[in-house]
């Protein structure tokens, strides 16, 4: 789905990427790589190759918008080093795109780790009339591009069922990205007025309506 925001257009794709067309520019958040390896050191039944599918679900993005730049907002790894950085690190060498960190607070790895998997590492980017930060963050005269609260949204049927879903959130001043990585989990966010949302499904993305929030 395509939205406008300051004349500029930007492509939502249901993996939780943003692409920005105008400066071939793919935005992503909150991946927290390692953190399935992480769960399993510390005991915590997860399938052993889960996290590939972080690495596939990274390279069908990046492969199918072709950018110039790939911006993470944040939460790129979610602890200490493990496996997984080295498969990161092979990943990334094998791009052809600059790669950009806007530091979250997982993002504690020494400038080393981040030089050999060649990322820029940076605190905050600002060009043009955007800003792009890891949290939530209203800048005067600046349009924010971030994540860290892993945005999701429930709807409820008239069976009572329900399911909750990953979301892109849309204010005045900011869009909120959801997580990108596998096992992140979600915070359901409560709609303010004139906010938008956008639901990612496994190969769309789906504006929600207030009716459909309030489950009518």
């Amino acid at each position: 789905m395509e939205i406008s925001i300051e004349k500029n257009h930007f492509e939502l794709h249901h993996s939780g990427a943003i692409f920005w067309k105008e400066k071939s520019m793919l935005l992503i958040s909150d991946v927290h790589l390692g953190k399935v390896s992480h769960f399993r050191k510390h005991g915590i039944a997860v399938p052993e190759n889960a996290f590939l599918a972080n690495f596939r679900r990274l390279t069908e993005v990046a492969d199918y918008f072709g950018a110039e730049l790939i911006c993470f907002l944040g939460d790129l790894f979610h602890s200490k080093k493990n496996k997984e950085w080295d498969i990161f690190c092979h990943w990334t060498q094998s791009r052809p795109e600059k790669i950009l960190l806007v530091t979250g607070n997982h993002d504690i790895l020494k400038p080393e780790a981040y030089a050999q998997a060649r990322i820029i590492v940076t605190s905050e980017f600002v060009t043009d009339a955007f800003l792009f930060t890891h949290e939530p963050e209203i800048r005067e005269n600046h349009f924010t591009f971030c994540g860290h609260i892993h945005p999701g949204v429930t709807l409820r049927g008239v069976g009572r069922q329900f399911m909750s879903l990953s979301c892109f959130y849309l204010e005045k001043q900011q869009l909120i990205l959801p997580a990108f990585g596998e096992f992140t989990g979600k915070w359901i966010v409560e709609p303010q007025q004139h906010a938008r949302i956008f639901a990612l499904t496994p190969r769309n993305v789906v504006e929600i309506t207030l009716l459909e929030r309030n489950g009518r």
